[in-house]
């Protein structure tokens, strides 16, 4: 576990009014009691755990985060409480700090890194590589296997996602002492850095982690894991795409007795009913307030409407307008009688009730193996519905995305539009009418080009012909994946197809649809996800059915 060491930055804050007395950077620490005004507009130097904290904000002065009032709040907050009591005397209010100073030093780094000459940039790549090699490996079962993230995450600031209340808290540095490695008894324990010991070390082969500890923000476990190219990795990614192939079996007797159970005259089972079918269709869970939920007989020319609006994971709202079953929408309106808006809706239903339910149902069957197969089976649908075979790659791989997209809607995988989006469409947009424009002259010399050849009939004029009909195709292949592009930057921007496309849908699906309508592999996976899904690659032929 390396342990990144603490840049020193000779910050310099601002402080833009009148501030009370403090000691001036010059003075000794010994005299500090002998207190001078610090004039406003000056730089004030910082002890090094504030200056520190300080930079974590300066280089992201730019960034929009820096302008929300939770973020800065809370940066506040934690600044202070690594500021000296000095510090903090001087230091009262956000506002009258000015990081600019800080945020120039950042930008210069990042001009220069952009300035590096060919040997420099080796030299880094060299030093990375070797990280890589000193740290980035592990032994698993006699084989040399490649880990995934080898390096803790640094402090910062925490952004997190949507409007998260925690945004702006400083992350704290992972010291050696908050961490636990996991290794096998026999083999060479990896040293700790000078001064420090390990939190613990412990043998433990009925886990795939191989150093965790807790981060600070969220009090979350955090994991150092194995590669997902990994053998292991491979192996379980197998095993839990197999075990949603299972339920294929098993799901018309589910959905039978879920909805058989929606009539229990036992409350419990009837809210537990009510819960797989929000599994089922919504990918949901049974965490649902009160306040979460509104009723509506009719809406939007439907019957039987269930208003959701709550924030999900990662803090990022859930809305969503879904049409019931008649005998779902009459439980909510029981589940829901006589509470108060905070009160749980499903009061009776616990996550371990359910998921021993889940077990009982079919071995193996989680809330994450329901979405599994609900998810690779709509991909399979989709793309037997959209693609059509005389298409162009452009157009088959659109009809991929478009399908891609049904899955990541079903599962809420959502995203922030980001703030470069109508940047990026603009220079999309500028490319498409560039190309168009080279298009239409390459039509035009093909026009002139097929005359000529008429006319002289010759080889040389024929060979002309070839080039300029070549010279067409090639561009207006180019003017088609521009236009795929822009339209998939367009419907996706607050649509996040990776987190189901890597963990969601039986990677399987997609190479049988690759090789069953001639896609290269490529336009599908990038080089990392090929390699994380080598198993499937292997195994999936053009007739696979998940």
């Amino acid at each position: 576990m390396r342990v990144v060491r603490l840049l020193r930055l000779r910050a310099a804050l601002t402080l833009l009014r009148e501030v009370p007395a403090a000691r001036p950077p010059g003075a000794s620490r010994a005299r500090a009691g002998r207190r001078r005004a610090v004039e406003p507009g000056k730089p004030m130097r910082l002890s090094v755990k504030a200056e520190e904290v300080a930079t974590f904000y300066g280089r992201m002065l730019d960034h929009e985060y820096t302008t929300k009032e939770v973020f800065r709040k809370n940066f506040f907050n934690d600044w202070r409480k690594e500021m000296t009591v000095e510090e903090r005397e001087v230091i009262k209010s956000l506002d009258k700090c000015d990081f600019t100073e800080i945020h120039r030093y950042f930008v210069d780094k990042a001009a220069a890194r952009k300035v590096l000459t060919r040997e420099e940039k080796q030299k880094l790549k060299e030093e990375a590589e070797n990280l890589q090699q000193e740290f980035g490996y592990c032994i698993l079962d006699g084989h040399r296997e490649k880990i995934g993230n080898f390096k803790t995450e640094p402090p910062g600031l925490f952004r997190g996602r949507g409007d998260h209340p925690k945004m702006g808290m400083l992350k704290r540095r992972v010291m050696p002492e908050d961490v636990v490695i996991n290794c096998s008894r026999d083999s060479k324990i990896p040293k700790p850095p000078a001064g420090h010991q390990w939190k613990e070390v412990r043998s433990d082969n009925t886990v795939m982690w191989l150093a965790a500890w807790t981060e600070s923000i969220q009090n979350s476990i955090k994991y150092v894991m194995l590669n997902p190219c990994s053998k292991l990795k491979g192996e379980k990614a197998w095993q839990k795409f197999e075990t949603a192939r299972r339920l294929r079996g098993f799901v018309d007797e589910i959905r039978s007795q879920y909805q058989a159970d929606w009539k229990s005259q036992e409350m419990k089972t009837r809210q537990r009913a009510v819960a797989l079918y929000f599994i089922d269709k919504l990918a949901g869970c049974c965490s649902l307030r009160v306040e979460h939920v509104q009723l509506h007989p009719e809406a939007d020319g439907c019957q039987h409407v269930v208003e959701f609006d709550f924030l999900g994971k990662d803090s990022i709202r859930y809305y969503n307008r879904v049409p019931v079953e008649k005998p779902v929408y009459k439980n909510l309106q029981l589940f829901m009688k006589n509470k108060d808006p905070q009160d749980d809706i499903f009061d009776r239903l616990t996550t371990t009730s359910l998921n021993k339910h889940l077990h009982e149902l079919m071995d193996g069957l989680t809330a994450k193996v329901f979405r599994t197969y609900n998810a690779s089976v709509t991909l399979q649908e989709q793309l037997r519905a959209l693609t059509r075979a005389e298409d162009s790659i452009a157009a088959k791989i659109l009809s991929y995305n478009r399908a891609n997209r049904a899955v990541a809607i079903l599962c809420n995988h959502q995203r922030a539009t980001s703030s470069t989006f109508e940047k990026s469409m603009q220079n999309l947009q500028t490319k498409i009418q560039v190309k168009k424009e080279q298009v239409a002259e390459a039509r035009a010399e093909l026009r002139k080009a097929r005359a000529e050849h008429k006319a002289q009939g010759d080889g040389k004029s024929r060979s002309v012909l070839e080039k300029k009909r070549r010279l067409l195709e090639k561009l207006q292949e180019q003017l088609a994946w521009l236009s795929v592009q822009a339209t998939d930057k367009e419907e996706n921007k607050q649509v996040a197809l990776s987190t189901s496309k890597l963990n969601y849908l039986d990677p399987r699906i997609s190479i049988a649809w690759c090789k069953r309508f001639r896609v290269p592999v490529e336009k599908i996976y990038s080089k990392t996800q090929r390699e994380r899904f080598a198993w499937a690659l292997a195994m999936a032929g053009e007739d696979f059915e998940f």
